[in-house]
């Protein structure tokens, strides 16, 4: 098992998963100023009204299935992996996957409330922050996720050290 490449793994999806996070935020919160500001005026689009519908359901059903698909390759991670290495190679896949998802979602969401402001994608926005934030790799999610023990649990325990 090479802790070294587990490691180097680790710390680019953990700095991944961060500026993922991070990118979209500002754009969501323009939107949200925008649309809420009584002072600020701004001029959509004028698109029309079933496309917010399609839009906003196309949030849901992609918020929806991101979680399916990631249960289910972590589920594949756990059973099909061969060794440590295998299972968190699958993981990150799985974890980065979950990211773009959420990474398009967030800023579909910051669209949808600048052109229609509608409040379904206030929440939609919300929902995939949780998900954002539940889906940030730590080691204990990690031993969680693939269910790990033994020796394998103690290498991902070993991240938590910071290597400098």
């Amino acid at each position: 098992m090479d802790k070294d490449l587990i490691r180097k793994k680790y710390e680019k999806l953990e700095r991944n998963a961060l500026i993922m996070m991070a990118i979209p935020l500002p754009f969501f919160a323009l939107s949200y100023l925008y649309t809420t500001s009584s002072t600020i005026s701004y001029q959509a689009p004028d698109l029309p009204l079933i496309l917010d519908t399609i839009l906003l359901t196309l949030v849901i059903v992609m918020l929806g299935i991101h979680y399916v698909n990631f249960q289910s390759s972590i589920k594949s991670a756990r059973t099909e992996g061969r060794d440590l290495e295998d299972k968190v190679m699958r993981y990150t896949q799985a974890t980065m996957r979950r990211l773009w998802v959420l990474f398009v979602v967030v800023f579909l969401c910051a669209g949808g409330l600048l052109i229609y402001e509608n409040p379904g994608y206030t929440i939609s926005f919300a929902v995939a922050l949780v998900f954002f934030s539940l889906g940030k790799p730590t080691p204990d999610r990690i031993i969680r996720l693939l269910r790990l023990k033994g020796e394998e649990k103690e290498a991902i325990e070993a991240l938590k050290i910071r290597a400098d």
